[in-house]
């Protein structure tokens, strides 16, 4: 009896391991997607605009308004480490742990603020003359010394370095968030996005810049073979897309040879992202443009001529947001139906929380 009595117990403390591993959740992001099953934001869609706009939907069908307690124009929405940061002018910083209720956060800065990182356990924004914030929990901000009165716009964290990017050639990086470095970019002009891909950064500016760098530190100018603004760029498929003004869209495998593809438009393209198998990019006059291959591209028809801002993929379903409150959504980027979203303010961006 005591020998069976010893068998149940061990029987009982197994059961009870195996469903204390069966709750723990991991989470994993990319720059459309962000998985954390641990919140209560999960499937969301969160999109943001001008006038303090805030707009929620579990299927991007149907939108409702949130009430954000702010009149300011937001220009994205980031998630990580469980928390939902939206940052805009006057030195607007709302957080949130659903996307349903906001918190305005004190920044102490009434600059714009644009762009945004997470790395080491820390929050990094950027912004407008200069500005570097940094927080540990999204709560409390603090001011940092960037070293420049330059607008800083491209943020990304990768590799154990914040390498942002910014306006008049400004590229400066930290390792901690606190202490930044100017880094010589060999250029003048205007310099917005910021990414890494195929283990290499790339920066996008005006006036057709290109440069990349594989440890954020030294950079290469590229030749782009165009004077256009580049403003987006994605990689799939070993290959990266840029896309911007009046119809540009360069391809490269490298990043260091770019070539010119038809696009067949002379609109500015803002965005482009690569989900279901399919290269989207949007733009001025409700402009979408896909392709299978990133070499040729198809005109879809929106059924609209605003100017369309982000086309982020969740739940099967591309997402395009664009001034005017239009909302348009697709689950193969060919046909395209537009949603009611409720609000006539510009939609600036939109993530999609899974």
């Amino acid at each position: 009896m005591k020998h069976l009595l010893i068998i149940f117990s061990t029987f009982l403390f197994s059961l009870t391991i195996i469903s204390c591993k069966s709750s723990d959740d991991g989470s994993t992001s990319t720059d459309n997607t962000t998985t954390d099953n641990t919140t209560s934001s999960s499937e969301l869609f969160v999109a943001v605009g001008d006038n303090g706009t805030i707009l929620t939907s579990s299927d991007g069908t149907t939108w409702t308004s949130r009430t954000s307690g702010s009149s300011d124009n937001f220009s994205n929405v980031h998630y990580t480490n469980e928390l939902l940061v939206i940052r805009g002018d006057s030195g607007t910083i709302l957080t949130s742990s659903d996307g349903i209720s906001w918190t305005s956060r004190e920044s102490g800065s009434s600059n714009k603020l644009k762009g945004i990182s997470y790395g080491n356990d820390l929050f990094v924004i950027s912004g407008d003359s200069g500005t570097i914030l940094t927080s540990s929990d999204g709560t409390t901000w603090t001011s940092r010394t960037s070293g420049t009165s330059n607008n800083l716009r491209g943020n990304k964290f990768v590799n154990e370095l914040f390498v942002i990017s910014g306006d008049s050639g400004t590229i400066i990086t930290s390792s901690d968030g606190i202490t930044w470095t100017s880094r010589t970019s060999g250029t003048s002009n205007n310099l917005r996005k910021v990414i890494f891909e195929n283990e290499l950064f790339v920066v996008l500016g005006k006036t057709g810049t290109i440069l990349t760098s594989s440890d954020g530190i030294t950079w290469t100018s590229r030749t782009s073979g165009t004077s256009n603004f580049l403003r987006g760029v994605t990689y799939a498929n070993s290959t990266f897309v840029t896309v911007g003004y009046n119809g540009t869209i360069l391809t490269s495998t490298d990043a260091t040879t770019w070539t010119s593809r038809t696009s067949g438009t002379s609109n500015n393209l803002l965005r482009v992202n690569y989900a279901n198998s399919t290269f989207v990019t949007v733009g001025d006059n409700g402009t979408i443009l896909t392709s299978t291959d990133a070499t040729t591209w198809t005109s879809r028809t929106s059924g609209t001529s605003n100017n369309l801002r982000r086309v982020p993929y969740g739940k099967s379903t591309f997402v395009i947001v664009g001034n005017s409150g239009t909302i348009l959504t697709s689950s193969d980027a060919t046909t395209w139906t537009s949603r009611t979203s409720g609000t006539g303010n510009n939609l600036n961006g939109v993530r999609y929380i899974e």
